[in-house]
């Protein structure tokens, strides 16, 4: 059985996050006592969809949605695939796709089967980004054509932290009867939502990316929006996604929004000061160091640095050594040793790409861990300097 590190200092959130004692504490009857089938007639049961449906609620309530317009899912990346391939089977006629060089790999990788797998039934228009990182809305607007089916882009990067003016595009793409779909597991929890007032007709969101469990996720899909399921079989979620529902999870990602709700405001200004604290100690200290991302559109709780001349894998074992969680480019592609493909399309130098470090906070971080962090990295980087053959004469 896995033990917790003593002493550990996570800064790895938008991988995933710690499991909030409250939502732990709001799972656990549902994993003893209370096991019944949300979808049964009788009153055990009955109960339970009670449950369920209290848990849509706090969910609704955080992005400013109905509860009849969520669907839960295993994950982000089903909800995604979810709404990409209802709005290709909504619209068959149209078999054009806008989306961005720099998203999560649920929807880069599903675009990329769609383009390979079918003989290029389907085509894609990926987004170029600045040297920030950052989409250029006049080229977003060329892109829409009369047979764009569905355009994706993601609310906020999951490696930078940027946030891209979903608002505007959407309702660009509402303009011409496309329909709209926006990845916000990085974003959800952490900026406000109210989804009443945009053109969006997608969403996808992710427990375990804000104190809830893994394994449950959810899609909203706006009241009105034509739908075809992904996984079809029983009656469940109004028969919009077949399988018996996940209740622990359910009610723990419920816990988790209604916490997100009451503590977001509070909680955003203290662990931005956080990130700047650690950002500006760290560039401050290291040479040859730079962020990564826009400096003011971005979730606060991201920071993403480039350490030039080393690389982010012998980084992290180092870092590791004294107990410092984070990751190189984004968790879902870790272990490669090419460059994260988002750094790439923002043109970072080959020489910054490869020791990118991403630190993402989360509530539970505190001022001495990034105090610790600042003492512990410079040290670090100096080493393994000295050991390049790139570093020498620069």
């Amino acid at each position: 059985m896995a033990k917790v590190i003593d002493g550990i200092v996570y800064m790895d959130n938008n991988a995933t996050t710690m499991v909030a004692p409250e939502v732990v504490d709001a799972m656990l009857p549902y994993l003893r006592d209370l096991y019944g089938n949300p979808s049964s007639m009788h009153t055990f049961g009955g109960l339970i969809g009670q449950d369920v449906l209290e848990a849509r609620v706090k969910i609704a309530n955080l992005i400013g949605a109905t509860p009849e317009e969520i669907i839960f899912t295993s994950c982000g990346t089903e909800s995604d695939s979810t709404a990409i391939l209802s709005a290709l089977r909504t619209f068959p006629e149209k078999r054009h796709i806008v989306t961005t060089r720099v998203e999560h790999p649920a929807v880069k990788s599903l675009c990329e089967n769609l383009e390979t797998l079918t003989g290029h039934k389907y085509r894609v228009t990926r987004l170029k980004v600045d040297a920030e990182g950052m989409i250029d809305l006049a080229e977003y607007e060329d892109a829409l054509r009369e047979d764009t089916a569905v355009v994706s882009v993601m609310w906020a990067n999951n490696e930078t932290g940027n946030i891209y003016p979903i608002k505007k595009m959407a309702a660009m793409a509402r303009e011409r009867g496309i329909l709209f779909h926006t990845d916000a597991v990085q974003a959800v929890g952490k900026i406000p939502f109210d989804l009443k007032t945009l053109d969006i007709d997608f969403l996808s969101f992710s427990g375990h990316k804000l104190h809830g469990p893994k394994g449950i996720g959810g899609l909203y899909i706006k009241r009105g929006t034509r739908f075809v399921p992904f996984l079809t079989g029983g009656h469940q979620e109004h028969g919009r996604r077949g399988g018996t529902e996940n209740v622990a999870s359910i009610i723990g990602l419920g816990k988790a929004c209604e916490l997100a709700a009451e503590r977001m405001d509070e909680e955003n200004i203290r662990i931005k000061y956080l990130r700047d604290k650690l950002e500006e100690g760290l560039l401050s200290a290291v040479p040859k160091s730079r962020l990564n991302g826009h400096k003011t559109d971005r979730l606060p709780n991201t920071s993403n640095i480039s350490f030039e001349y080393v690389e982010g894998e012998a980084i992290l074992l180092h870092m590791n050594q004294h107990k410092i969680c984070a990751s190189s480019g984004s968790a879902c592609t870790s272990g490669s040793l090419e460059p994260s493909h988002v750094l790439r399309a923002m043109g970072v130098p080959f020489t910054a790409a490869h020791g990118s470090i991403r630190f993402s906070l989360s509530s539970y971080n505190c001022e001495e861990e990034i105090d610790y962090i600042i003492e512990k990295m410079p040290p670090i980087i100096e080493l393994l300097r000295e050991m390049s053959p790139f570093w020498k004469g620069n």
